[in-house]
């Protein structure tokens, strides 16, 4: 007997609505055009509400379910909104890629470090995952549960001398990960992280304009020879936030090509 639903794919994130930051551009556009194509309903969050707009399009003319909305990850109050806007869109979130992030605008050692440095690190690496973990495991709750995952960096396993604030703030984040991974296990709320390493993205790039010659040096500290794409880094995010990873919370995964082992 043949079945009429044989032939309809079912994608790993099939029937999920999904929340991510940082969706206009490098991981973040990866993941949206990823989750969307395994199934789940995405709904992007960045300043650039023009690459949102793009990526929605896209995304719709190829099938999926997608929505954007502009969100300040330094504006607690902006954050809280974009969630916010989750639920009167769809009336649940199953899972939240806590991606977005901002590289230092100097990079030098920590003796140069200026003040606004500092204080953008804190507000946009650290707090704003804070902010937007509270308010997404208050709407997850409320359908009971879901998954979450933030973007966190090689950096925060080693010393990071160009780049100490973004270090600190990134292990910072790990543990604010693997905290709330236990407070909320209880509550069928997963939260783990990711490290990438060297990833092929436009902030690499520009760190690069800052730093000659450090794609070069990630690709030869890397026993893959090579730096991970954007969408390589996705997949394991998409991973985790999927049911088959439902035993998996507290844990920081590297996606770096082996480069921390």
């Amino acid at each position: 007997m043949t079945h009429t639903n044989e032939s309809i794919p079912v994608g790993m994130l099939t029937g999920k609505v999904l929340f991510i930051t940082g969706a206009s551009r490098g991981i973040g556009a990866a993941a949206a055009q990823l989750f969307a194509s395994q199934g789940a309903s995405v709904v992007l969050a960045a300043r650039n509400t023009a690459a949102l707009d793009t990526l929605v399009a896209q995304i719709r003319d190829e099938g999926g379910t997608a929505d954007a909305v502009a969100m300040d990850l330094s504006d607690r109050t902006s954050i809280r909104a974009a969630v916010d806007r989750v639920e009167h869109l769809h009336g649940r979130l199953d899972g939240a890629f806590n991606n977005g992030g901002v590289n230092q605008q100097d990079v030098g050692p920590l003796d140069t470090t200026s003040d606004d440095d500092i204080d953008e690190q804190f507000a946009v690496n650290f707090r704003s995952h804070w902010v937007a973990m509270v308010s997404e495991a208050a709407l997850m709750r409320r359908t009971g549960g879901g998954a979450i995952v933030n973007t966190s960096s090689i950096g925060s396993r080693r010393a990071v001398p160009p780049l100490p604030a973004y270090g600190a703030m990134k292990r910072a984040l790990n543990s604010l990960t693997e905290t709330a991974a236990v407070t909320w296990a209880p509550q069928g709320i997963r939260v783990n992280g990711i490290t990438p390493g060297g990833t092929a993205t436009e902030m690499m790039e520009e760190w690069e304009a800052k730093t000659p010659g450090i794609i070069a040096a990630n690709n030869a500290a890397s026993p893959i020879g090579r730096m991970a794409t954007a969408l390589e880094v996705a997949e394991v995010a998409g991973f985790l936030l999927s049911n088959r990873a439902s035993a998996v919370t507290g844990a920081i995964v590297p996606v770096d090509g082996g480069a921390g082992a």
